[in-house]
């Protein structure tokens, strides 16, 4: 691995043609699980969707991001980002072109559920480029796969209704778009397997002792993280209560209950893996050379709440936000205001990591995180009296600071502990959705002005957590097969 200046041009080097070929896995994913919004009216007009059925696709299409999150980054650090990432591409493919195929409401439903899955590809880069890049150019690294991955999303939009009506025409134009981006996946699952390697040759690929869940290192932190787990099971009955017949009205009473019963049930199966993995530790303890603290998984986790899950929240008010408040405005001008809120992944992401690898971890996350809440106290501030270019300019600073926020987190993550990087990155980007649909479902009971309030709150938050955040320093110790020790250098 080069420790020079990271040069993204720079082909005969093997780390940046890693970073390349795993962006580019994570854009794909992202193709095809935001390819639904851009082609909502065609799919509507084809399948005869109501409002209704349309708003429980959206819901459906995230459910299965959070706990997909948490089981990937487990398969990750048990088999490797090369076989599970190419993997995910393939099957996620299939699942992609039966949605386009699929001719009833049901069956719509049950693949967008299914295809929730996808959401949780994010998290196998994290490990790969972790694996690939050093210390001090990870964080860079991290917020080009994130940034540039995230732009999937935007090409998506740009690109499917195109397809769907200028190459494809008719009224079923939308599902050979949609195959269309489903192959190409399936082709690129294929090219990844055959060129990516879980890490460069020589280097060791540290796997966690037990599978299941995470290993902790004392009592109070196998509490803690027994706790960190709740919020991601009370979101998905959340998510569950908004298709109840007290809401959307799209589930009966009795299947709501059973939902709550079978979301109790998986908590519980988690909470028997857990103990499961830490039994030993929690008798006999852990060797002082395998300790971490676990707060900084806990820290960062808040942390990419409050970053990626407000944005996730954010792009999707900002465009009804600005045509209620700027009379006049076009739908697709507004689209296009609040679009622009994603857009700066492409910089500000690999900024963020950038800044992180530059001037410290918990100094950038500081400034960074109360530029965040700065940012949302700002947009809580306008109103129709505003010129439309200063309050575009405001939406501009406050997503450079967001999308900074998630460059900065998984700065971090590969730094924690090696073996476990899948399973935090797991963790930490569940929180990331978590926050995304807490944030949505506050947004039903407040004004957005309050929801801004909401938001740069979180941010605040985090802004004082981070101070707790202990500064990666030195190496950490992991455990070679033949039971030598390896140091790894995080700083």
């Amino acid at each position: 691995m080069s420790t020079h200046k990271l040069n993204l041009l720079d082909f005969s080097n093997k780390s940046v043609i890693t970073l390349h070929l795993t962006w580019f896995a994570f854009f794909m994913t992202f193709v095809m699980w935001f390819s639904l919004p851009p082609l909502k009216p065609l799919i509507m007009q084809s399948v005869h969707m109501t409002p209704q059925q349309w708003a429980a696709l959206l819901t459906l299409n995230v459910a299965l991001t959070i706990p997909a999150r948490i089981v990937v980054g487990s398969l990750v650090d048990k088999f490797g980002p090369r076989a599970i990432y190419s993997g995910l591409l393939m099957l996620s493919a299939v699942v992609l072109g039966a949605f386009a195929f699929a001719q009833t409401f049901e069956q719509l439903a049950l693949f967008r559920f299914l295809l929730g899955f996808v959401g949780a590809g994010f998290v196998i880069g994290i490990r790969l480029v972790g694996e690939w890049f050093p210390a001090r150019q990870v964080g860079l690294a991290e917020g080009v796969y994130g940034g540039w991955g995230n732009f999937g999303a935007a090409a998506a939009g740009f690109t499917l209704p195109f397809l769907a009506i200028h190459v494809f025409g008719g009224d079923d134009g939308w599902r050979y778009a949609m195959s269309a981006a489903g192959v190409i996946a399936f082709v690129y699952g294929i090219i990844f397997f055959i060129y990516a390697r879980n890490t460069p040759k020589g280097s060791t690929y540290f796997k966690p002792k037990k599978s299941g869940g995470l290993e902790v290192s004392n009592k109070k932190d196998f509490i803690f993280y027994v706790l960190l787990n709740i919020p991601m099971y009370l979101i998905l009955a959340v998510l569950a209560w908004k298709m109840s017949p007290a809401n959307l009205k799209l589930l009966s009473e009795s299947t709501t209950d059973l939902l709550y019963i079978v979301l109790f049930a998986l908590f519980a199966f988690q909470f028997s893996q857990i103990y499961r993995v830490n039994k030993d530790m929690l008798k006999n303890g852990v060797p002082e050379h395998d300790k971490y603290e676990f707060k900084q998984v806990a820290i960062l986790s808040w942390a990419y709440l409050a970053s990626f899950g407000s944005e996730l929240a954010v792009v999707s008010v900002l465009p009804a936000f600005f045509m209620d408040t700027f009379k006049g405005l076009s739908v697709s001008q507004a689209a296009m205001l609040g679009g622009s809120f994603a857009f700066m992944n492409l910089v500000a992401r690999p900024g963020g990591g950038w800044v992180s690898d530059k001037l410290g971890r918990r100094f950038s996350m500081s400034v960074i995180f109360a530029g965040i809440a700065t940012g949302y106290i700002l947009l809580s501030q306008i109103n129709g009296e505003w010129p439309l270019a200063l309050a575009f300019a405001s939406v501009f600073i406050c997503s450079l600071f967001v999308q900074a926020g998630c460059g900065s987190v998984f700065a971090v993550v590969p730094l924690i502990k090696r073996r476990m990087t899948g399973q935090i990155s797991g963790l930490a980007g569940a929180y990331g959705n978590v926050g995304g649909l807490a944030f949505l479902t506050i947004n039903t009971f407040v004004n957005i002005h309050t929801f801004f309030y909401v938001l740069a709150g979180a941010a605040a938050l985090s802004f004082v957590f981070v101070q707790f955040l202990k500064e990666p320093k030195g190496h950490v110790v992991e455990v070679n097969d033949d039971g030598t020790l390896a140091r790894i250098e995080v700083a």
